[in-house]
């Protein structure tokens, strides 16, 4: 897996791998163009449609990995939360208080349910070279249960935070943690290399509270996970929160710790990198820039990066996804500059 133990090679350096999360999303013409003949549903469950969705950066760009085209949000329509795109996501309700959690059934077994997801992963497994590596990804339950509760991860989250002393955050991952493990299951047995952990809600939630509740079931999952799937890599990226919540995460489990901008990427790697791969941390609004002043960016954070020594440690990518309305050239220019210039 060329992110990580057999990077390429180039006049005897090895060459920093890169991927960015929503790297096939709506900036990309060629996503546009699949979407006016269908929707985002349609481009997610249909194998085939994923498949294509998918492939478009990693051809055009040159991406060291395809991640998966799907939705973290899926495991709320398999428990039967009525999931629809508007286009934005809704649900056809939310868990306001404890007793909501009766309304929650799955609608099919979780091997069914997320076949179109297997077929996915199996159909860009066998399209994809050998050397790129595929990421599948589902939500990290925090998150998850947050959108479960509120309808999105926005503002404070005082009503989801309630939850933890409610019973609703325990009841609601006692029914999700093994369809959870499922989706997850189902990827990997489909040729995923490895599984991304989305938990961009979680920096909302103090040390104290994301150590005792949430915590937990992250190791609940990336035990269970790897005791099925030793030799599959776990990546854990989690938005807003700082390296002291990084360091209290502790999980032999967790290959690769992506991490937001908001973090020095040098305090990372020389705290985080003897246990973890670092992924990440470039501002996705830089994307924006004059690729003069982008450029400038990139160098900036590469410089960052040979001081600490550990490039061998660091998958390159954005702080968090691809924004709406990015350049397209500023993304392939990105690419280009980062398998020319950021090697060791």
């Amino acid at each position: 897996m060329g992110l990580f133990n057999n990077r390429q090679q180039q006049d005897g350096k090895e060459i920093v791998p890169v991927w960015f999360m929503r790297q096939a999303g709506r900036y990309h013409s060629h996503y546009q163009n699949i979407k006016k003949k269908s929707n985002f549903m349609e481009m997610c469950k249909d194998p085939k449609l994923a498949q294509e969705v998918t492939h478009g950066p990693l051809d055009e760009f040159n991406f060291d990995a395809a991640i998966l085209f799907s939705d973290l949000l899926f495991p709320l329509e398999h428990l039967g939360m009525g999931l629809t795109y508007a286009p934005g996501p809704k649900l056809g309700f939310t868990l306001e208080q404890t007793e909501d959690l009766k309304k929650l059934s799955p609608l099919a077994p979780a091997e069914e349910f997320y076949a179109f997801q297997g077929d996915a992963c199996a159909l860009l497994r066998e399209s994809m070279p050998e050397y790129k590596t595929l990421l599948g990804f589902v939500g990290s339950p925090w998150t998850l249960y947050t959108y479960a509760c509120q309808g999105s991860h926005a503002g404070n989250l005082t009503p989801s935070k309630n939850g933890f002393y409610d019973g609703r955050f325990a009841g609601f991952c006692e029914l999700l943690l093994p369809n959870l493990l499922t989706e997850m299951r189902v990827q990997a047995q489909n040729g995923a290399d490895a599984i991304c952990l989305f938990d961009t809600a979680v920096g909302e939630l103090t040390k104290d509270d994301f150590c005792e509740f949430v915590l937990p079931k992250i190791k609940e999952v990336t035990e269970k996970f790897k005791s099925e799937f030793p030799d599959k890599k776990i990546v854990y990226y989690s938005k807003l929160t700082h390296i002291d919540y990084l360091e209290m995460i502790d999980d032999k489990n967790i290959d690769v710790l992506g991490i937001d901008w908001r973090v020095n990427i040098e305090d990372a790697l020389n705290a985080l990198s003897d246990r973890y791969y670092i992924q990440g941390n470039l501002d996705p609004s830089h994307l924006h820039l004059p690729w003069e002043l982008l450029e400038k960016k990139w160098m900036a954070l590469w410089e960052k990066v040979e001081r600490t020594g550990k490039a061998n440690r660091w998958i390159c990518g954005l702080g968090h996804g691809v924004l709406q309305h990015t350049p397209e050239e500023n993304v392939k220019n990105s690419v280009a500059l980062i398998h020319e210039r950021f090697r060791y």
